[in-house]
């Protein structure tokens, strides 16, 4: 008699290496010596399956660490809460190194939330097989995505996984995509710290993780969870390569601004053109100012207070700009054109920054050598 779906499952899972949902408290693991044996196993339900499991290391770690020997550098962009512009920032990142001529690879691991897809404009398009593994949708020739965006029927469904099955996708990504010689692999992961977190350090550290990039927003509320994001990477063993305040006030030309005018029954009107049109007629120098309003409450000391605080580089702050906004929604970069004014600047001085930092910049001495 074969076994059940859900007993199959957990085998395949024990083989992985994955500690199951409902094991014991303290379990050694399925692929310990101990398992399934130690007196932490007693009348945990996967004690006999974990007793028959093989032992030794995870022979996926060997096919993985043959995989990322072509990779030269790989970085985690996290953050500790969503909607603070952290895939953003990881699609406008690998926007910039690929047109610095770097080979990039963009590895989205947000499972249940993946929006890089949108982000890069490839939308619509589906992971292919070659006799190399799974190829990566390009965006260029030298930027390449994989998402589990790419893999669902509908887009519109939720995806509703456990870890296990999480871990299984990340750990194929890992082992079965083809990148071929890549200078950066971007990951971008889901907000938090879960086990999507715990699953790629402990999949990339034989291979060595260059370090992570956290974003927030500037308000404490968030900085809350950062301080907990920075805990994470301290404990695992991951560098922090910079923080990022994202969302660092509103700013956008004056002129690209709408005006209101409240009347006595607290109704608005719009008089955006009588003002556009007095400003031209009256006082033209101040078309060409640039107008800005905290949106979160920095007052605190905002990401880089928190940074000399916890003992982390800050990177530097990026706005607010509509502009990127849209850039983000139709999939473009922000740095092609000048309509992303405000937040195109900051975002090119952020990485300039963190390639000079971190040694990255003599890729490109040695790569022209």
């Amino acid at each position: 008699m074969g076994l059940s779906v859900e007993a199959e499952n957990k085998a395949a899972n024990m083989e992985s290496g994955e500690i199951p949902e409902n094991a014991n408290e303290h379990c050694p693991g399925p692929r310990s010596e101990s398992a399934g044996k130690s007196d932490t196993c007693q009348g945990c339900p996967n004690q006999e399956v974990c007793a028959t499991t093989p032992k030794g290391p995870d022979p996926d770690l060997v096919v993985i660490a043959e995989r990322m020997a072509t990779v030269k550098h790989k970085i985690l962009v996290l953050s500790g809460k969503g909607g603070v512009g952290k895939s953003t920032f990881s699609a406008q990142l690998s926007f910039a190194l690929a047109a610095m001529d770097f080979q990039v690879g963009l590895l989205d691991i947000d499972i249940c939330g993946p929006s890089i897809p949108k982000m890069l404009g490839l939308e619509g398009q589906d992971v292919h097989q070659s006799n190399l593994g799974w190829s990566p949708v390009y965006v260029e020739s030298n930027l390449g995505v994989m998402s589990v965006g790419f893999m669902l029927p509908n887009p519109d469904e939720a995806v509703i996984w456990r870890g296990p099955r999480k871990n299984g996708l990340i750990k194929q990504f890992l082992k079965d995509v083809y990148w071929g010689e890549l200078d950066f692999l971007v990951v971008d992961a889901p907000p938090g710290t879960s086990d999507e977190h715990i699953s790629i350090v402990q999949l990339l550290e034989a291979t060595g993780i260059d370090g992570a990039i956290i974003v927030t927003t500037p308000q404490q509320v968030s900085l809350i969870d950062v301080r907990k994001e920075v805990s994470f990477c301290k404990k695992v063993g991951v560098q922090v390569l910079g923080v990022v305040e994202n969302m660092s006030g509103l700013c956008q030309p004056m002129m690209d601004f709408k005006f209101m005018r409240m009347s006595e029954t607290g109704e608005h009107r719009d008089v955006t053109e009588w003002v556009k049109e007095y400003v031209r007629e009256k006082a033209p120098e101040l078309q060409n100012l640039i107008a800005c309003s905290e949106v979160f409450d920095s007052s605190g000391g905002g990401a880089e207070k928190m940074s000399r605080e916890m003992g982390v580089p800050f990177l530097g702050k990026v706005p607010l700009d509509p502009q990127l906004c849209k850039a983000a929604e139709e999939g473009r970069s922000c740095f092609i054109d000048q309509k992303c004014g405000v937040s195109a600047p900051a975002l090119k001085m952020i990485i300039e920054k963190l390639i000079e930092n971190h040694g990255f910049s003599r890729m490109l001495v040695d790569d022209c050598a």
